[in-house]
């Protein structure tokens, strides 16, 4: 697939969902009123939007006709909405969890979460590898609040910088620092410093960013990864575990801590470095598999062509 094919970098995050207008308003929201009239607000509101932002939807079912081309139409389309329900709902589960004292947050948490799995960090630090699957805020609250990993999260600042603000004011409320990707020396620099530390350091990795890209393979699909997480693992030899909070039936959460991946030190750092991370796309192949409903881009993830 050419780089033309592509998203403009930072085209995710200009939907109409991430607006400081709406997350303002559902923060407000949510922390005033009862959490299902919250929930019934956003279900209705989603049911809106994917009506409305139609540019977005037609996105969501073209990159699910190319992970189910045996589904039809409807089903896709069902799919899709279920995907605009379950965003809305993470996103008020995100906002309630910064209020929620340990022992509400534990009572949140499935009894098919498996995150005890992963241990703690050794002397070179852990990287948690994610992707736009589940509720990515809420998972850093728990890691910080439940297990009590030191945490640094590795984000693009988001689009419209007063939704950037709110999430900046809830992740440090949670002592959870946040490393803004500035495409330079320094952010490497900050996430070496943390590692070498003995620190966690979550990144979301399913969308590149400039010339911060290794080809992988994705649902039998040639596409972008970011390749840092796989350097940072290279050049501080911490272990990148995949890791992902999925929303249940039930609304309870489960954390999915899978294997870690190594990185590769003795060879080619190039070639262990897409190794590296090929075997991250896979792992999250699976998970999406599982849970497609949970896997949010409001853009054509393979391109305009999905080619």
């Amino acid at each position: 697939m050419s780089e033309a094919s592509r998203p403009e970098d930072g085209r995710w995050h200009q939907h109409g969902l991430s607006t400081g207008t709406i997350f303002g308003m559902t923060r407000w929201g949510v922390s005033h009123i009862p959490k299902s009239l919250s929930y019934a607000i956003g279900h209705v509101g989603t049911w809106l939007a994917f009506h409305l932002m139609k540019a977005e939807t037609e996105a969501i079912i073209d990159n699910y006709r190319v992970m189910w081309p045996h589904l039809g139409e409807q089903e896709l389309r069902a799919l899709a909405l279920r995907a605009y329900r379950t965003y809305a709902c993470e996103v008020i589960d995100f906002i309630l969890s910064t209020s929620m004292t340990q022992q509400e947050l534990w009572a949140g948490m499935s009894p098919l979460n498996i995150f005890d799995r992963v241990g703690r960090p050794g002397r070179s630090g852990m990287l948690f590898l994610t992707a736009h699957v589940g509720n990515i805020e809420l998972g850093a609250v728990i890691l910080r609040a439940l297990y009590e990993y030191p945490l640094a999260v590795v984000l693009l600042p988001e689009h419209d910088p007063r939704v950037n603000q709110h999430r900046l004011e809830m992740r440090s409320k949670m002592g959870i620092e946040t490393i803004e990707v500035r495409q330079d020396a320094e952010t490497a620099l900050r996430i070496r410093r943390f590692l070498s530390g003995g620190g966690t350091v979550a990144m979301v990795a399913d969308r590149p960013l400039g010339r911060d890209r290794v080809e992988v393979e994705f649902f039998g699909r040639r596409t972008w990864f970011l390749r840092s997480p796989a350097i940072m693992g290279y050049l501080s030899g911490a272990p990148m575990v995949p890791s992902f909070i999925v929303r249940q039936p039930d609304g309870r959460y489960a954390g999915l801590g899978l294997d870690p991946i190594y990185v590769d030190r003795t060879g080619d750092r190039d070639t262990a470095v897409q190794a590296a991370m090929q075997a991250f796309a896979t792992a999250l192949e699976r998970v999406v598999r599982q849970y497609p409903h949970l896997w949010y881009h409001f853009y054509p993830y393979w391109g305009s062509d999905s080619s």
